[in-house]
């Protein structure tokens, strides 16, 4: 299959809605995370060169570089979600009919699903760094822009916890404790960074007054 990140609109979306098993939740959220980061990264450049906020000149190429950055990490990882899943089917698919060939299987599940859970974790991490990318396209961008600002806050946000809702249903069948602890410490860390930031930008305007 085509890479996903290549598809048309059209396509993706028709793909999505298919019986096929990817692209999943998890492709949806990496792609949520690199709109978001697009979107701060447009609202820094309708900002950038404008006499009206050169104060703010600094901070907006600054969102620049991180945010485009981001967006192509995230980008990349839209086709990486899809391929960690399809690693733990072919594990499936592995010949058991031995105690050796067993053994093999259920290791190659366990990676895979170690996969699995490690991908959308890198998402959550990469998607968490477009929230004060975000707070300063709100705060300090272009005013004519801050609504998508706010659309990037939103989509940033559910990037986040779409990834570790990924995360954590694949840590119930891992056997690693150590990993699992891990991993379990690490998602709450960001959810709740996620949500906190969330508010903090809903907090600076009020066109999302009453929502905070």
């Amino acid at each position: 299959m085509e890479n996903l990140k290549n598809l048309t609109v059209e396509d993706f979306i028709q793909i999505t809605s298919s019986d096929a098993p990817a692209p999943g939740g998890g492709s949806i959220s990496a792609l949520a995370g690199a709109l978001a980061a697009a979107l701060a990264e447009m609202v820094a450049r309708l900002t950038v060169g404008r006499e009206k906020y050169a104060a703010s000149e600094e901070e907006m190429q600054r969102v620049i570089r991180e945010a485009q950055a981001i967006r192509l990490e995230l980008t990349e990882a839209i086709d990486k979600d899809s391929a960690s899943f399809n690693q733990y089917m072919d594990a499936l698919s592995l010949p058991k009919s031995t105690e050796e060939e067993k053994a093999v299987r259920r290791a190659a599940m366990q990676e895979g699903l170690k996969a699995a859970a490690r991908v959308p974790m890198a998402v959550a991490e990469a998607a968490v760094r477009v929230l004060p990318l975000a707070e300063l396209a709100v705060t300090r961008g272009n005013t004519n822009a801050v609504t998508d600002g706010l659309v990037a806050t939103m989509m940033a946000r559910s990037a986040v916890l779409g990834a570790l809702f990924n995360v954590k249903i694949n840590l119930s069948s891992i056997h690693d404790e150590e990993f699992v602890a891990g991993m379990k410490g690490r998602v709450a860390e960001l959810e709740q960074e996620a949500l906190a930031g969330e508010k903090k930008i809903f907090a600076r305007t009020e066109l999302s007054a009453g929502l905070v």
